[in-house]
């Protein structure tokens, strides 16, 4: 376990937004955890408290006055497997995408579409990130977490977990904050079965030669990486969260509306009554795309990505973000919902 008073959040969040915390523990397994929640309630329950991941959704706003909880729990086991499937727990504090990888490696397939998506395994499962046509939660059977209040065990079985388009049950009010998770637990196809119905994915693969039939997970990885670095701004270089803004879920009659101005209005089918409108588009269409508002930009590729110029706060980022939805609520009559969580009082 590794504390660290006064630490600086930059290299905790995507954004790179220079802001410190009171307090830094990193911990590598539940016993350490526990130990510091022990001591945490004892001499330090007035402090606020929060778990973060990779810091790829959050938005700081200011100077944080409590504790940050960060997982450094690694580890990678195989739970059962048969002919058709594995399960394999992954510890919380693994990186995303390099459990994405090694997963192909070991031929355990369903995660190819998420490759490259920042974060870590815990968050993944909290976020319940999702691109391509796959999220997350079609593959997560269990998930362990351990009570911030008590330190008591749960294991939270798939249908307890209420996966939806960017949610689950931890993003609930009434369990937000409340667990840090310690283990996620995938079940994973060992024959490989690409879902290539959306994003472009097939046009991608005929522009590089490739057959369907021929395809390998690895090569739909590479696809998968290469599409999103040409679209998507590396954090390392330019500050940013990815996708900044939900996907607007909206009924077929507004659909309509849109559709009398804009009969190539791009949308996916939700069911009979609702489809789900790129948010991108909307705010493309509200002419933010490459436009900036001082130290904070819409990315000039991907009008989803709000992106940190150089030396932007957070409440720059939240400038910029105001005023995108009050122009795409002004055009569309669509209100969109932020994906980051705001770190502070907004």
């Amino acid at each position: 376990m590794e504390i660290q008073r006064n630490c600086s959040l930059k290299e905790y969040n995507t954004f790179g937004i220079d802001v410190a915390a009171h307090l830094l523990v990193k911990y590598g397994s539940v016993d350490e955890l526990l130990s510091f929640m022990t001591q945490y309630h004892s001499e330090m329950n007035h402090l606020p408290l929060l778990h973060i991941g990779g810091g790829s959704n959050l938005l700081f706003l200011s100077d944080y006055p409590g504790v940050i909880l960060f997982s450094e729990i690694n580890d990678i086991n195989v739970l059962s497997e048969d002919g058709d499937s594995v399960l394999v727990s992954v510890g919380a504090g693994v990186t995303h995408d390099d459990f994405v990888q090694y997963a192909i490696q070991h031929g355990w397939y369903g995660l190819e579409n998420l490759s490259l998506i920042p974060g870590q395994v815990g968050s993944s499962a909290v976020q319940n990130i999702g691109a391509y046509g796959v999220e997350a939660g079609d593959m997560i059977k269990s998930v362990q977490t351990i009570s911030l209040e008590d330190g008591t065990g749960r294991v939270w079985n798939h249908n307890e977990l209420y996966y939806s388009y960017r949610h689950s049950i931890f993003k609930d009010e009434t369990y937000r904050g409340k667990y840090a998770i310690s283990y996620v637990v995938f079940q994973l196809k060992k024959h490989f079965t690409p879902c290539l119905n959306y994003g472009g994915l097939k046009s991608s693969l005929q522009q590089k030669q490739i057959s369907e039939e021929t395809l390998t997970a690895s090569q739909l990885r590479d696809v998968i990486i290469e599409t999103r670095e040409n679209k998507l701004p590396d954090p390392k270089v330019t500050g940013n969260a990815g996708s900044f803004f939900m996907n607007p879920i909206v009924s077929v009659d507004v659909l309509h509306q849109i559709q009398e101005h804009y009969p190539n209005a791009p949308f996916y089918e939700v069911d009979a009554e609702h489809v789900k409108v790129p948010a991108g588009w909307l705010i493309e269409q509200s002419g933010w795309k490459g436009k900036a508002l001082g130290p904070a930009a819409v990315h000039d590729k991907q009008a989803l990505v709000l992106v940190n110029k150089g030396g932007a706060t957070g409440k720059d980022i939240l400038a910029l973000c105001q005023a995108v939805q009050q122009s795409v609520s002004e055009k569309f009559g669509i209100r969109l919902s932020p994906e980051v969580n705001f770190i502070g009082e907004v």
